[in-house]
């Protein structure tokens, strides 16, 4: 049995809308940082949660802008203000009383995987685990001597840039962590077999930590 919920997040003055879906006995929970320009309804990230489902585990997929904000350009590139907002989203899960007690994770894609990073240095006693997908980590470089979490950098093998920046990312990372190369594949993994070695490989990260 799956427990789904629309939710609407309070952080500050506006409010977030999100898909928290809970499985029986799951033990813990992914949050979902999407990357600039995607939301909370992206057919990748619903694909990717749906595996870990599998593994008994939680997510919540949601919005880090609102509409109007989302129509800022600049504001999905704002690091530190999704940062705050993905910081925010995880007080309220721990506020929860069907959430409190859950391990938690982050998975961030593109500009949202640097949030996460962000967060999880923030949060280095809460957050268990955090998966990249083509992440611009670069944009969290300043954090990642105080990046304690274990991570896992998944990146397109012809993402050549990309690619670039994470395996410096991996090298300067000191935390448990591996960088996976999903060959041939480019930035938004467009094929269904690169797409479900993403969700594979994240699950699996998440299942050794989180249950």
């Amino acid at each position: 049995m799956m427990d789904t919920e629309n939710v609407s997040v309070p952080v500050g003055e506006v409010e977030l809308d999100g898909i928290l879906e809970i499985p029986d006995g799951a033990s813990g929970i992914v949050v979902f940082a999407h990357g600039s320009g995607s939301s909370r309804k992206s057919p990748r990230n619903r694909y990717v949660a749906e595996v870990i489902h599998e593994r008994g585990l939680g997510t919540l997929l949601f919005d880090l802008l609102t509409k109007e904000e989302d129509r800022v350009r600049e504001n999905r590139f704002d690091i530190p203000l999704l940062t705050d907002r993905l910081v925010a989203v995880t007080d309220w899960l721990r506020s929860r009383e069907d959430t409190r007690d859950l391990k938690l994770g982050y998975f961030g894609s593109s500009t949202g995987a640097a949030s996460a990073l962000r967060a999880s240095a923030r949060l280095s006693d809460v957050i268990d685990a955090v998966v990249s997908r083509g992440g611009r980590v670069d944009m969290a470089s300043e954090v990642f001597d105080e990046v304690s979490t274990p991570t896992l950098l998944v990146v397109g093998g012809e993402d050549t840039d990309v690619l670039e920046l994470n395996r410096d990312a991996y090298d300067r990372l000191d935390c448990e962590k591996e960088l996976h190369v999903v060959e041939g594949a480019g930035h938004l993994f467009e094929r269904e077999e690169e797409l479900e070695e993403v969700a594979e490989v994240s699950a699996d990260w998440f299942a050794d930590a989180l249950v």
